[in-house]
């Protein structure tokens, strides 16, 4: 979905002579048609919303409170409360994050009168804005308490959570980019200047986002009408070496390493969440790429699995639907038997070691106290070897109620005496002080700090698997490699285009988002889906490639097929032919479990009361605006408002 900003930058309408004073000099130029005029007065400028979510409860996120746009003169922040009728209010970056957060969206949703005045809110941008707050995050202390698996709902992982993003509110919130963000203190600053003036720069917002039916407020009713679509998309899993699944040979228990590659934020196409948690899927992949140049993977006498999930922000979607086909024996789990799991390592947020001069990581653990211990050992061990490094592994305290929001949970409520471990840069409390906020960016994190998890888990998970200590000292992760990951996957420059991802997919935009999307049409099974993101898309080639062995067809491109026994096409779409190669690397849908599509409709299926994950699921859908009807609205909205007063309108519209 992309959201369009225009600044109407007219100060007379006489449309019928389509001619616009364009200088203080009194300069006028000629017009030869109504769209040339609109060029003239519109100015494209970037924003980010606050969207409107739905779930069986009800609703969250921003919408304007009808389906009519709302016009209100651009008001700073400080002068709010003097102005008579309604506002959209200016907000600088620190006000939102320290002041706005606290007070004025708890007064908003409190005070009637004051929420009146509230027409819409804008939030400027700024850099290097982390190191003059304190701490910002919209969610909540606890995120996702409902599933985790101890009663200590009331633990506060996230201190500086506000949970303001959980909330619903009838106006508009718009992040602006930094260009825009300089337009709309200038247009501000001018109605400070004319306030005895009849003139004034308004704010048009046009975010409606509601359904063609009123009543369709919550997840089941607008799924029913069809006004609305699941948020999921499709997580990946590899094994390396892979899987012979014609092989008589009986199955080697399973060592997992996984991570999560969706975040959240306030500002939906803001969410890149570089600490959490593309720190670990970035560590993660380094991973892969260092154990796949080791000769002899396929003598180990345990098999290493990696699972890459989504939908993890909105549900622990992503893991609970693994789960789930697993049961169902889907093919997207083939090859893969979960009642051989032995052990679970978990890549958290690892962007922020840094302690003392040493890059410092906790182990957080649950299960059997043999088989953790165990584990424990392995990363202490891996540890000792990488002793030059400055590394130090601690165990997470003992006050802790268990492990910390993460996809292990999910395990752990599904087969309680899994031996699992988390490496995370914190103890007890969050590390990341901008958790699930658009300010979790690139500069949040430490490339280095990313590279010492990566060495750590890589030289675990091969001793866990059966390989020799003598060995480890090989096993050197491709600093580089985690540098261009960070451009790639957390910066518009070069993003999605850099070579790395242009290696196997086209990407379908420049500026990553890690928001975890909506499933369109049917949820697929096959080898290749439909509408797998930028981001699965890449995870799944990279994953397929870096765990494969050579093929029979090696050399050969896709047009000829890969027909072979565990053969997999990788790079298709990158060159238009791809190669073939031999991986066990498959795609698994990641959608609430509780829905069902049939018949090219969304069903809620009933509670199932023996899995409370399952009653706890709240069944997140967004509701998006069909495009053809937004761009009709987009060219009506601009030519009637280019009589709005005579006045300069910045004008918010969002299109999908």
């Amino acid at each position: 979905m992309d959201f369009k900003l225009s600044l109407l930058l007219s100060s007379l309408c006489f449309v019928a002579l389509l001619r616009l004073s364009l200088s203080a000099s009194g300069e006028t130029k000629s017009f030869e048609s109504v769209p040339d005029l609109e060029k003239s007065m519109y100015k494209e400028i970037e924003g980010f919303p606050c969207v409107r979510l739905l779930n069986l409860s009800g609703e969250i996120g921003c919408s304007n409170p009808g389906r009519e746009k709302v016009v209100a003169p651009i008001v700073r922040f400080q002068n709010a409360k003097e102005f008579v009728g309604s506002a959209a209010i200016l907000v600088s970056i620190d006000e939102f994050a320290s002041l706005l957060s606290r007070h004025l969206f708890s007064r908003v949703l409190k005070d009637s009168a004051f929420s009146s005045k509230v027409a819409g809110i804008l939030v400027e941008s700024s850099t290097q804005v982390q190191n003059a707050i304190m701490g910002f995050s919209p969610d909540v202390k606890f995120p996702q308490a409902e599933f985790a698996p101890y009663q200590s709902k009331n633990f506060e992982w996230n201190p500086d959570g506000s949970g303001i993003m959980w909330k619903a509110y009838n106006f508009p919130v718009f992040l602006l980019s930094q260009t825009s963000t300089s337009i709309l203190q200038e247009a501000a600053l001018m109605n400070e200047k004319s306030k005895k003036s009849y003139t004034e720069n308004v704010a048009e917002f046009d975010l409606v986002m509601q359904t063609t039916k009123s009543s369709t407020h919550d997840s089941e009713s607008c799924l029913k009408e069809g006004t609305c679509l699941p948020l999921g998309g499709y997580s990946v899993w590899s094994a390396l070496p892979p899987v012979n699944i014609s092989s008589s040979l009986k199955a080697k228990p399973i060592i997992l390493a996984m991570t999560s590659m969706d975040s959240a934020s306030f500002f939906r196409d803001k969410s890149l969440g570089a600490e959490s948690p593309i720190s670990g899927l970035i560590a993660l992949l380094a991973v892969v790429d260092v154990l796949s140049h080791l000769d002899g993977l396929e003598e180990l006498n345990k098999q290493l699995v990696f699972v890459v999930l989504t939908g993890e922000s909105w549900g622990y979607l992503g893991s609970r639907r693994f789960f789930l086909e697993s049961d169902k024996q889907s093919d997207t789990i083939k090859g893969l038997d979960l009642a051989m799991l032995e052990t679970v390592i978990e890549i958290g947020s690892v962007g922020k070691s840094f302690s003392q001069g040493n890059k410092t990581f906790f182990a957080h653990t649950a299960g059997p106290t043999p088989s953790v211990n165990g584990t424990f050992n392995v990363l202490q061990r891996a540890q000792d070897s990488l002793v030059t490094e400055s590394i130090m592994v601690k165990r997470a305290s003992t006050t802790n109620p268990g492990v910390p929001p993460s996809s292990l949970m999910t395990f752990l409520r599904k087969k309680p005496q899994i031996s699992g471990l988390i490496l995370e840069d914190f103890d007890s409390t969050f590390s990341n002080k901008f958790y699930h906020s658009h300010l979790d960016e690139l500069s949040n994190i430490s490339p280095s700090s990313i590279v010492a998890a990566a060495s750590l888990v890589a030289r675990t998970l091969f001793i866990l698997a059966g390989g020799k200590d003598s060995f480890i000292n090989t096993i050197k992760v491709n600093a580089s490699l985690v540098e261009e990951l960070l451009g790639c996957l957390l910066a518009c420059e070069p993003g999605l285009s850099c070579e790395l991802v242009k290696h196997y997919i086209s990407p379908s935009t420049t500026c990553p988002s890690h928001y975890v999307g909506v499933i369109l049409g049917e949820p697929s099974s096959a080898l290749y889906p439909a509408y797998a993101g930028d981001v699965s898309r890449f995870v799944w080639n990279f994953l397929a490639d870096k765990t494969s062995i050579s093929s029979r067809n090696v050399g050969s491109s896709c047009a000829k097929a890969c027909s072979g026994v565990g053969e997999l096409c990788i790079r298709g779409e990158a060159d238009g032919k791809g190669v073939c190669v031999i991986s066990t690397t498959r795609y698994v849908p990641a959608y609430s479990t509780r829905l069902k599509y049939e018949s090219g409709s969304w069903i809620v299926l009933p509670k199932n009361s023996s899995d409370n994950m399952d009653v706890d699921d709240p069944v997140w859908t967004e509701r998006p605006k069909p495009a053809k009807e937004e761009t009709k609205w987009l060219a009506k909205i601009n030519l009637d408002m280019s009589c709005w007063f005579g006045l300069p309108i910045l004008s918010l519209l969002h299109a999908v």
